[in-house]
């Protein structure tokens, strides 16, 4: 394609077909004919305090403020890219700045936004394409991957600012993109890598700028993406789903990994089913949300490991089986924050909590664990033992895909911390929060919790309504919780079922305080001969930082059934938030004086490994000494 020779045709028509008033939230949800179970408050109505909210304020000041986007704008200035994926760090950080303002309201974010957007917007060319391949490479390798990005990030501004020339800029890059992909055009499944995925996850901006704007040609090309995908070649993302194929055995082991046979690559698949759930709030298809539930579930029960991650070299590999064992490149962030988004937008469609558990399960564990102590570095991978380190610098710049990608976790928790429906309240998250929010029926209503929580299980609710109203007040109560305890101003709550919310319907008024009591005993994972311990949510490990034994030894966790005794432990090293000791039996010599129990130390597994250094090396899994007299001996 020769950009000089239709620039000025091209540059009108898409001007012509492209601007749009500013839509307000209602004109864009009647586009819907499937409407969110739970709705999302603003997210600034959500303050989170102590150790994860410190945790995150660190990720937007230290990660987000002190990107400089000049910087990641500058690759676009230059069209000669013929395989890299530079353009995708500009959105991934517009994505997270435009998350971080909605929920500090920081003028120096919306300062660093604009900055970067009249930069970014400097670069599109008279046919509307924003990128940085070169004329004969486009539509290859990540080259429509980062326009997803970039559109992606032009419509989180717009949403936040209504300024026209971000939603013309998407839009234009998406009529350019028109042009060149689509039915007697290139075929989208076979631009870029592993059958297509990520050139398909363009589906999501596209259904976007469909609710935004009105013009059907968005919506033609979301369905025309999706029908692609069960085209000969295609990834076959709703007929492999529907028939229960496995994400990890959907195609055959590739003979080259980075190829475009690989129809594994995780990241880029749970992106495609992103759009894909907007697509059926749209259509209303049940084909749609039922491949994505059915997928969900697979990775749920294959591949998410202990500490709410998983894939190896970003791949889905039947990483839940294989945990135990050391694994090369296990655990990307990139994995974890897809995953979270996924199962967030699958808990705003359906209300099902088991998608929340899962959130909350990633955000203690693998999520946090990225985070260098500082909060300085995200990780690329953080394995389940080891030592933690910096991932490397990509694509020629001084920065990563999950360096880009991990603070979108971080910031997405406040709109996920407390939610609601109509005039219903739903707290998801627990610690020290504080909400100030509108119920559906325009009572409002603070909602303060104070507690310490994952560190202890007791919680309290205090609602503050501007008047006296009845409305129903949701409380998740994890899966994991199998004895807990709820009171309403000293009256007992009775049917509490782990794994659902327990809704508590009642004339609130000013005063009205809740007592949530999580059952927080330690438990006790087996798996192939490997042992884990769990504190509610929190996975936890051994840190050489305790100088209590070498971490590969064989040891037998002295446990009650699955429950542990766990003790806490206030003497923890610098940097450690939460510390235990339980009971251990180490080594094979029951006559020696390593024959009796001993109090081990364990942490929380996001401190352990925190240095990034030999000094914190650390282990979730200790093998377990076997005992042939014992019920785990299977030889006879």
């Amino acid at each position: 394609m020769k950009r000089q020779f239709s620039l000025l045709i091209i540059f009108f028509l898409a001007v012509s077909t492209s601007v749009w008033g500013q839509k307000t939230i209602k004109d864009i949800q009647s586009f819907n004919s499937i409407h969110d179970h739970l709705r999302v408050f603003d997210p600034s109505a959500t303050q989170i305090g102590g150790y994860l909210g410190t945790k995150i304020s660190l990720v937007i000041e230290r990660r987000i403020k002190a990107e400089e986007p000049s910087y990641l704008v500058e690759p676009f200035r230059h069209k000669e890219e013929t395989r890299l994926w530079q353009t995708e760090f500009w959105g991934k950080w517009m994505l997270s700045a435009a998350a971080a303002y909605n929920y500090t309201h920081d003028s120096g974010i919306m300062s660093l936004m604009e900055k970067g957007v009249k930069e970014l917007l400097g670069t599109q060319m008279p046919d509307g394409y924003i990128g940085n391949y070169s004329d004969s490479a486009q539509l290859k390798q990540w080259d429509i991957w980062g326009q997803k990005y970039t559109m992606l990030g032009l419509l989180a501004y717009y949403d936040i600012t209504g300024d026209r020339s971000a939603l013309d800029g998407a839009a234009r890059m998406a009529d350019h993109l028109m042009t060149l992909v689509g039915p007697g055009k290139a075929d989208i499944v076979k631009t870029g890598n592993y059958r297509g995925m990520p050139s398909s996850s363009v589906l999501e901006p596209i259904v976007y700028l469909y609710r935004h704007t009105g013009n059907k040609r968005y919506l033609e090309f979301a369905e025309y993406i999706v029908s692609q995908w069960e085209t000969p070649g295609g990834p076959k993302l709703i007929s492999k789903a529907l028939e229960g194929v496995p994400v990890a055995e959907r195609y055959p082991h590739p003979e080259v990994w980075w190829s475009y046979e690989n129809g594994q690559k995780a990241y880029e698949m749970m992106s495609c089913y992103d759009g894909l759930l907007d697509l059926y709030r749209i259509t209303g298809n049940p084909d749609y949300i039922n491949a994505v539930r059915m997928t969900v579930s697979n990775i749920i029960k294959d591949e998410i490991n202990i500490a709410g991650s998983g894939t190896a070299f970003e791949c889905f590999y039947k990483g839940a089986e294989y945990q135990t064992r050391p694994t090369y490149h296990t655990m990307e962030t990139c994995v974890t924050m897809t995953w979270m988004k996924l199962c967030f937008n699958l808990l705003k469609l359906t209300g099902d909590p088991l998608y929340a558990d899962q959130i909350e399960k990633s955000a203690y564990n693998a999520m946090l664990a990225s985070l260098k102590d500082d909060g300085s570095e995200i990780a690329k991978y953080s394995p389940l033992g080891g030592v933690r380190h910096e991932g490397e610098k990509q694509c020629g710049m001084d920065i990563n895909c999950c360096v880009a990608n991990g603070p979108r976790a971080f910031v997405m928790l406040p709109s996920f911390a407390v939610m609601g429906f109509d005039n219903d309240l739903c707290i998801n998250l627990y610690g020290t929060l504080k909400s100030g929010i509108t119920t559906g029926g325009g009572h409002r209503v603070i909602v303060s919790q104070e507690s310490d929580y994952p560190v202890t299980g007791r919680e309290v609710i205090n609602i503050d309504p501007s008047e006296a109203v009845v409305f129903p007040l949701a409380l998740r109560i994890p899966a994991w919780s199998t004895l807990t305890r709820i009171s309403v101003n000293d009256s007992v709550i009775t049917e509490i079922t782990p794994g659902e919310y327990k809704t508590i319907r009642r004339r609130w008024k000013r005063g009205d305080s809740i007592v949530l009591e999580l059952d927080l005993r330690g438990r006790l994972y087996q798996q192939d001969g490997q042992q884990a311990l769990l504190h509610g949510p929190v996975v936890l490990a051994r840190d050489t930082r305790f100088n209590d034994g070498a971490l590969s030894e064989a040891a037998v966790v002295q446990s009650k059934g699955e429950e542990l005794i766990l003790a806490p432990d206030p003497d923890r090293p610098s940097g450690v938030w939460m510390a235990f000791t339980c009971p251990v039996v180490l080594g094979t010599d029951l006559e020696g004086p390593g024959g009796k129990p001993r109090a081990v130390h364990f942490c929380d597994f996001a401190s352990a490994g925190n240095t990034w250094g030999e000094d914190s090396r650390y282990a979730v899994w200790l093998p377990r000494t076997l005992n042939a007299m014992g019920t785990d001996y299977k030889g006879y």
